[in-house]
């Protein structure tokens, strides 16, 4: 044979055989996820729905509210087990941990209660009444309070120190996910029954605006972008993402989201918002878009609509319900890269 034909040949067969070459950022691209499941960390024998999370930095523990299971879970993050549970509960919903009182809040919807724990030996410290469908528990380090909603339409005050409700924010409907916008001293309130956006006075509670929701309806989770100072909410119907000015409810940008979303965090070391959605999916969008593009769609299970992510420790922690192809469980994921 003519040796330039071996020669063709031989490099015909290499080029064939080899696998083929990619640039390291096409490498990273295919390989690296944006969320990676680290763990699963089963819960139990828990049953039904589970609701809002929160986390203890002082003893690297998370808080998970069993809603239809009537407790509480503490979960050690670095044994990744669960170590305590507070039973006796009625219908669990929102949960804040507060650290100058090491306490703490559990917001109960089946009697309207709020129940105080302490942190050392979850000892129940204090038991303080709202009447009605205590709900979302945010933490406001400024003022020193605990800020629940509740009932037909209200936001209670709660001080640590003395562990009593000194004041009422009242509400034309029941607040779901509210947020405390420090840049702009307001409190902004998601009002699903309304239609609307509630902007209170973040010291007094008066009302300083109503932002009306004319295209979608049931905006329940809601997160703030500090450094942007812009109010992102998701709406369930239709399942949207709903990005708006913190300073006059400018409409920003608005894309698809998965259905049935439930928590929304925003990851401002990445620049990314992350959304959890009993559809049974994980939507994530880059933040730095003025479009708010979607990055990804992970996929997890469904009813699996509640989150809570931890910049400190840089993960996302997903409360995932008992189904028949999987145990009731803390899923961890580290974002990335």
């Amino acid at each position: 044979m003519n040796p330039f034909k071996c020669v063709a040949l031989l490099l015909l067969m290499m080029a064939i055989l080899l696998p083929p070459v990619t640039s390291p950022s096409e490498a990273q691209t295919i390989e690296t996820p944006i969320l990676n499941l680290e763990a699963k960390i089963p819960l139990g024998e828990v049953k039904g729905r589970i609701d809002h999370m929160a986390f203890d930095p002082l003893r690297n523990r998370l808080f998970v509210a069993e809603l239809e299971n009537n407790s509480l879970a503490v979960v050690d993050l670095k044994q990744r087990k669960v170590i305590h549970v507070i039973p006796g509960l009625t219908e669990p919903q929102g949960v804040g941990y507060e650290p100058s009182s090491d306490t703490v809040y559990v917001a109960n919807g089946g009697d309207g209660s709020v129940r105080l724990y302490q942190g050392a030996d979850y000892a129940e410290t204090g038991r303080i009444a709202l009447g009605d469908d205590a709900d979302n528990v945010r933490i406001d380090p400024d003022a020193n309070h605990v800020l629940v909603g509740y009932g037909a339409g209200g936001i209670a005050t709660i001080d640590p120190a003395s562990r009593t409700k000194i004041a009422d924010f009242p509400l034309p409907v029941h607040p779901e996910s509210f947020q405390l916008d420090r840049r702009n001293n307001q409190i902004l309130v998601n009002l699903p029954r309304a239609r609307a956006i509630a902007v209170l006075d973040r010291v007094t509670g008066r009302p300083k605006a109503t932002w009306p929701m004319k295209e979608s309806g049931a905006n329940f989770p809601m997160a703030i972008d500090e450094d942007s100072g812009r109010i992102l909410v998701a709406f369930r119907a239709p399942g949207r993402l709903a990005v708006f000015s913190g300073r006059n409810g400018e409409s920003v940008a608005a894309v698809g989201l998965c259905g049935d979303a439930d928590d929304m965090f925003v990851d401002a070391k990445r620049t990314r918002v992350y959304v959890s959605c009993g559809e049974g999916f994980l939507d994530v969008f880059d933040a730095r878009a003025g479009d708010y593009r979607r990055l990804a769609r992970v996929p997890t299970v469904r009813g699996a609509r509640t989150s809570y992510y931890v910049p400190t420790m840089d993960r996302l922690f997903l409360a995932v319900r008992a189904a028949s192809s999987e145990p009731a469980a803390v899923w961890v994921y580290r974002p990335a890269p």
